[in-house]
């Protein structure tokens, strides 16, 4: 049996750019300009996924 049962790393993992979109989405909405918020949303949530994925790799 196998799966992300085995590893338990991956359990809490949250995906920062789904909370980035989320969060561009919102700002962009409210300050009624969604395309340069939705962008601005996506590069921080990217941004944050890739600073993440390289301190996992750090620690291994």
């Amino acid at each position: 049996m196998s799966g992300k049962k085995d590893n338990p790393k991956n359990t809490a993992s949250p995906s920062y750019l789904a909370l980035g979109i989320s969060l561009g989405v919102v700002l962009g909405v409210a300050l009624k300009n969604i395309g340069l918020w939705l962008a601005i949303g996506i590069a921080i949530g990217a941004g944050m996924d890739s600073s993440k994925s390289k301190k996992d790799e750090e620690e291994e």
